[in-house]
């Protein structure tokens, strides 16, 4: 069964990167999924897409957070990760991961941590 979890620090200083990894299980990020995606949801907002990684290693990026954004992989942990540099308390939220099958049309998703940012 495919699962997936987020994990990081839970609380990160202003003007500090944020870093998150998701761990996949249950398939290879290289071979059953297209799109590896990060999203955040802010206190009281709705969901807002970060960026993804394709299955080439591509990524693309929100415009709003590109200048800010790296996502990356280690294919040989089967994991993915975010780094989103020069944060502010705007960028508390809970920070999701999801994964896109090739041959379902399921998008898998870990079940989101918090991130504060708070000097």
């Amino acid at each position: 069964q495919v699962q997936l979890q987020e994990s990081g620090p839970g609380l990160v200083k202003p003007s500090q990167t944020l870093s998150l990894t998701c761990t996949v299980s249950g398939g290879s990020i290289t071979t059953t999924y297209y799109a590896l995606n990060w999203i955040r949801q802010p206190p009281g907002k709705g969901l807002e897409w970060m960026g993804v990684i394709a299955y080439d290693g591509s990524p693309y990026y929100n415009p709003s957070l590109k200048s800010r954004t790296s996502i990356s992989r280690d294919t040989s942990k089967n994991q993915f990760s975010l780094q989103l540099s020069s944060v502010t308390p705007e960028d508390t939220a809970v920070y999701y991961c999801n994964a896109r099958s090739y041959r379902l049309a399921t998008t898998y998703w870990g079940q989101g941590t918090q991130v504060t940012v708070s000097s």
